[in-house]
């Protein structure tokens, strides 16, 4: 057997095989962990939270990537802005709160004071030839698209942001994200490598056996099929199916809803993919009784049956909007086998919770499949760390997209080490 523990990453990239699963190291290896953060997390955009975190002036939120923590603030001109959390006098973390709301931004340690626009306002005992403004804040390069945020770390960040967002916001608009607030969230700590999160979402091979509650009001026929394998009823099925695939696009869209599918998962520095959905029957949400979870409907939607708008971006999350409400996943590394998934739950601003929406209800289905889903990807991650763990080959037709997440991941790091 090939003992690939101690391959160097270049010769693991320049040999990684199209359509089948990456090699051990790249799930179990420090080494190779490291060069994904500093190659992936910190040159990348990067989703990390939504607007309706930050709703109001002196609102924060903090977020850690890696070993670098950002503040992210709502300014007094209603934009929201981001800083390195690290105070600029001797480098003390500045806000510790993962939300809260300030006036000003103060450094526990020596009360050094920032402004909401990272600006150095107070700093005692400096001196009369101290220059306060060659002290501000760090700044971030941040970007909302239609209230979802994201992080770039690099002093220039890829440019293709602007092309996503330019493809997109017809698409997020309609939800009207900015007028939202988070209902609910929750962190779980996944036992496996980031990418093995990652690829467990790109597919949904998985779901039929393994997700009862997610797949209610899910076509089998989306998750992907082997048209060679269908009988005819089975065939006929995948007919209706596209029917209405094609039939509600077009609909929706001479609505104001655009629907048809874009993809750019492994052909754009700032990979990402969208399509609205049909949901089967009448359903309306996911949710348990596939019901809208809140009565009072997002954005510019007057019908709950307006199916499900998913949006994927490389490296680090998915989204799915319905007409009722929205739900982000943002996922985190923490070490080679562990990582942060984020879950937002938003409903419009002005819903009242026990009137228009019922938290449990609204997050039962997917608090239900993010632990499922966990407990796969653990899965995946033991069998890595077996000698007997050899790549195996993706299926064509429900897993191409899992091999475009790791096309782009390798051509990724194949530009920044040189295989």
């Amino acid at each position: 057997m090939l003992d690939v523990t101690q391959t160097p990453l270049k010769a693991l990239l320049k040999r990684r095989r199209p359509g089948y699963c990456l090699e051990a190291p790249f799930y179990t290896s420090p080494e190779i962990f490291a060069a994904d953060m500093e190659t992936i997390f910190q040159r990348h955009w990067i989703f990390v939270a939504v607007e309706a975190d930050v709703p109001e002036p002196g609102d924060s939120t903090v977020v850690d990537i890696g070993g670098t923590s950002v503040v992210i603030v709502r300014d007094d001109d209603m934009n929201v802005v981001a800083f390195h959390n690290v105070c600029r006098h001797r480098g003390a973390r500045l806000v510790h709160d993962y939300k809260t709301s300030v006036g000003n931004l103060v450094c526990r340690y020596h009360a050094w004071t920032y402004g909401l626009d990272g600006q150095l306002l107070y700093a005692e005992h400096m001196g009369d030839h101290f220059d306060t403004a060659c002290h501000g804040l760090k700044k971030v390069h941040i970007r909302s698209l239609e209230g979802l945020l994201f992080l770039c770390l690099a002093d220039e960040p890829p440019a293709d942001f602007d092309v996503m967002a330019d493809l997109m916001t017809p698409y997020l608009a309609p939800h009207d994200l900015r007028n939202t607030k988070v209902a609910f969230e929750m962190d779980i700590i996944e036992p496996g490598n980031w990418k093995l999160t990652m690829e467990n979402n790109r597919e949904c091979y998985h779901c039929a056996g393994n997700h009862p509650e997610l797949t209610v009001p899910l076509f089998a026929e989306g998750f992907g099929f082997a048209p060679e394998q269908l009988d005819e009823a089975g065939r006929q099925q995948a007919e209706r199916y596209a029917c209405l695939v094609n039939d509600n696009h077009g609909a929706w869209e001479a609505s104001g809803f655009p629907s048809r599918c874009l993809e750019h998962l492994d052909d754009m520095v700032t990979g990402f993919r969208t399509e609205r959905l049909p949901l089967d029957g009448d359903a309306e949400s996911h949710t348990l009784d596939t019901k809208a979870a809140c009565r009072k409907l997002l954005g510019r939607f007057n019908d709950p049956k307006s199916g499900a708008l998913h949006f994927w971006t490389q490296p680090n999350s998915w989204h799915h909007f319905m007409a009722d409400h929205a739900v982000t996943f943002a996922v985190f590394p923490i070490d080679a086998e562990h990582s942060l998934l984020r879950t937002k739950w938003l409903v419009h601003k002005d819903a009242v919770e026990g009137v228009d929406y019922d938290v449990e209800n609204l997050k039962a289905v997917w608090v239900a499949t993010n632990d499922q889903d966990s407990t796969l990807v653990g899965y995946c991650q033991t069998g890595a760390r077996s000698p007997a763990y050899e790549p195996g080959p993706y299926s064509p037709h429900t897993e191409m997209l899992v091999d475009k997440f790791c096309n782009w991941y390798v051509g990724r790091m194949t530009d920044a080490h040189g295989a």
